[in-house]
């Protein structure tokens, strides 16, 4: 029997501030990633009125499936055994979405009964991609809260530009369109769950706050306080990069779900370690930044567990390139290769735990100097010679920079060290991070630098950024 045709393409709709936050995760100084709030009381145990209750004899419907919004580009959604092994029970995923993968198709309006007490009402959001869904909760007959993905979130909306240029136009429309009907159709004291909170890069403008409502994103939502023209200029000026393993996302998705390998890489000796340093492969140590500018085995690279270890590694690793993770313990390491599964790095080469004196081998360990804005603003005045290199965001840099900086972006820095000029390098970013995975990468290429681990705030009250004043509070930022 031959397969039904694929459906025919959908018309294009009809045409009807960066803004950053100050708080900080105060072990990392990187951007504060607040947990949403659940639906649960003591002991993790929702609430009485949102468990189901079910009569005698009647059939339970599972609820322990995942819900699958779109083919989402940031992570893999299914890395947990397929559906043959929970089971067989098919996932639910958006009607016109096509997938590998066993799954019950739902459609928009579609309501979901969860025992007695419970529904849930399917909603087609598109926006962050064509196919996005959002989820209604309503509790004994009381609408309770709404999942929204990436459509709503706290303050602004999911960014419509990761399916490419060509789909941009049509998915910040639709996006605007999501947000007014979600606030139409839903009480203003519906609870508001988005998936992507503060420091996502799927926010199309910086997320912010723990927790919200319908009625409060009516108050200060761009897509609900601006007509459909002023929100589509604000949010797409204010686009700016995403990580690169984005692009690998949505296909691994659409494949289905497959169980990641999950046990320890091979032990590897300090002679092995060198072998694959000197092939170009990345040797990555785990610990903090401080830990490894102290000292380190020469050419490893440093993208510590106490930050976004993952984003950054995912975006500035050559995709496919071998990977040695270097451990305090084993237990970092098996961390560390829980969040790179989830963004497609399935099998590390190898690993290593102890410190560097254990990988090293006898031989000499590589360090770097580390420093504040102050000890920079004495090196400025001192006459001292250096280059000056700024690794933020283009968006960062538009809102405060110190005068005479190279700005080089992050991920942009791998190809273009050729136009870093020559001499002692000292990279900041806005808290630290960003700043010593570049030194250590500069450094692993034999270039002297001085890595600024100390908050972009300081470098204003120092009076290092002369044009601050004549733009918005330039503390509102992400400090990583």
């Amino acid at each position: 029997m031959a397969p039904p045709p694929p459906p025919p393409p959908q018309p294009p709709p009809r045409r009807r501030d960066d803004h950053r936050s100050a708080r900080r995760d105060p072990r990392s100084g990187g951007p504060y990633l607040p947990r949403p709030r659940r639906l649960c009381g003591p002991g993790g145990r929702p609430p009485a009125r949102l468990r189901p209750r079910h009569r005698a004899g009647r059939r339970r419907r599972s609820t322990d499936h995942p819900r699958v919004r779109d083919a989402h580009p940031q992570r893999l959604r299914h890395r947990r055994p397929g559906p043959g092994a929970r089971g067989g029970r098919p996932v639910p995923g958006e009607r016109r979405r096509r997938v590998s993968y066993e799954r019950t198709p739902v459609r928009d309006g579609q309501v979901i009964e969860v025992g007695d007490t419970l529904r849930v009402r399917v909603i087609h959001t598109p926006g962050h991609t064509h196919t996005h869904l959002s989820y209604a909760l309503e509790a004994d007959g009381e609408q309770v809260a709404v999942f929204t993905g990436g459509s709503l979130l706290y303050g602004t909306t999911g960014r419509p530009d990761l399916l490419g240029p060509d789909h941009t136009d049509t998915l910040v429309r639709a996006q605007w369109r999501s947000a007014r009907r979600l606030a139409e159709e839903l009480p203003d004291e519906t609870a508001v769950y988005p998936t992507h909170g503060f420091g996502s890069f799927c926010s199309a403008t910086q997320a912010t706050g723990l927790a919200s409502t319908i009625g409060e994103e009516k108050r200060t939502n761009t897509a609900l306080t601006a007509d459909e023209e002023a929100y589509v200029a604000q949010l797409l000026a204010g686009l700016d990069a995403y990580p690169a393993y984005y692009a690998h996302m949505g296909a691994a998705n659409s494949g289905g779900p497959g169980k990641p390998d999950l046990s320890a890489p091979s032990v590897a000796d300090p002679a092995e370690l060198r072998r694959r340093i000197d092939a170009g492969e990345w040797v990555v140590d785990l610990r903090d930044r401080t830990a490894f500018a102290a000292g380190h085995v020469a050419g490893s690279l440093n993208f510590g567990l106490d930050g976004q270890f993952v984003t950054y590694l995912g975006w500035l690793i050559p995709w496919g390139t071998p990977l040695t993770l270097l451990g305090e313990t084993a237990e970092d390491v098996a961390e560390a290769q829980r969040e790179l599964v989830r963004i497609g790095i399935d099998r590390p080469a190898a690993m290593a735990t102890g410190g560097p004196e254990d990988w090293a081998g006898g031989a000499t360990l590589a360090a770097y100097e580390r420093a504040t804005f102050g000890d920079l603003k004495s090196a400025l005045t001192g006459g001292d010679e250096f280059v000056l290199l700024d690794v933020r965001r283009d968006q960062e840099r538009t809102e405060a920079h110190i005068p005479g900086s190279v700005h080089i972006p992050i991920q942009e820095v791998p190809g273009r060290l050729e136009e870093i000029p020559a001499g002692r390098v000292w990279v900041h970013c806005a808290g630290g991070y960003r700043a010593g995975v570049v030194a250590a990468l500069l450094h692993a290429r034999g270039r002297d630098v001085v890595a600024v681990d100390d908050s972009f705030d300081n470098a204003l009250d120092l009076g290092l950024c002369p044009l601050a004043s004549e733009t918005h509070d330039n503390r509102q930022e992400i400090n990583a």
